[in-house]
């Protein structure tokens, strides 16, 4: 099995890739590791990776990108639907000449993970979700009222951080929307179906307690829901449990990701010489 590109040996590159009416923000390291492409969070940029990124080291070729409206340079767009996101991996991994790659996701980047994972089995070379890519069905209409409030609540301070490329160039209704859009692709049948599908390693990184916007256990709750699919789908395993909650997993457990990563990579290897 070939783990490079076709292209590794190309050195780093920073620009814009165009995609659909839009254009994202990219960041390619180069070289001629094994290709890692990071999804970022719902509204979080790729510089949140950079932790990440610099536990496992130049031996990788790491790939980052904005999502549509996210970070300072990518552009706004007409679509912010899930198919949106997971068609941006196809178009940033083709604007690098990257054939094969492990997907590393964190919260709606791992369902956006899962998803690619899912449908490109002979492109995936494993793949790392980070607290995210749960099967639950946490979202019923009193959930998507509060969505859709507490998105108009922040809507008075979201655009003055938009400069600094914090939070989206997005309208409040439509980060809202594509909230309630994870919640139904999370159902329980709708996600399991997918994970359950998933042929290639397949590591969690889990935080514990609280995320944005959450109550009391409900995020734990949440996670439990992994408890079948690790039963259903042996290429699908718990890398570790690590105390930091969701929002600052990548910032303090950086470390357990990072060897969720190596031991993905491993595992791959060692099915492709079986």
């Amino acid at each position: 099995m070939t783990t490079k590109s076709t292209s590794s040996i190309r050195s780093q590159w920073t620009g814009m890739v165009a995609v659909d009416d839009t254009a994202l923000a990219v960041t390619d390291s180069g070289g001629p590791g094994i290709p890692v492409v990071y999804l970022n969070g719902q509204f979080a940029t790729q510089g949140y990776w950079r932790r990440v990124i610099a536990d496992l080291g130049t031996d990788w070729r790491h790939i980052t990108y904005d999502e549509r409206a996210r970070g300072r340079k990518s552009g706004r767009s007409t679509d912010y639907s899930f198919e949106a996101a997971v068609r941006d991996v196809d178009a940033v991994l083709a604007a690098r000449g990257v054939d094969r790659a492990l997907v590393v996701g964190w919260s709606y980047g791992a369902v956006v993970a899962a998803h690619w994972a899912a449908r490109n089995p002979d492109r995936t070379l494993g793949a790392v979700l980070v607290d995210g890519a749960f099967p639950y069905d946490w979202l019923d209409d009193a959930m998507e009222q509060r969505i859709r409030k507490l998105f108009r609540r922040m809507g008075w301070f979201t655009p003055l951080l938009r400069p600094t490329g914090l939070t989206p160039r997005m309208s409040a209704d439509q980060q809202a929307d594509s909230n309630i859009e994870l919640g139904r692709l999370s159902r329980e049948r709708e996600l399991a179906a997918v994970l359950d599908n998933l042929t290639v390693p397949t590591r969690y990184v889990i935080a514990s307690g609280t995320s944005f916007g959450s109550r009391g256990d409900e995020q734990e709750r949440i996670r439990a829901g992994l408890d079948g699919v690790f039963e259903r789908n042996p290429n699908i395993r718990l890398g570790a449990k690590v105390a930091s909650n969701h929002g600052a997993i990548l910032r303090k457990d950086f470390p357990a990701i990072a060897e969720a990563v190596r031991d993905v990579a491993a595992d791959s290897r060692t099915n492709s010489h079986d």
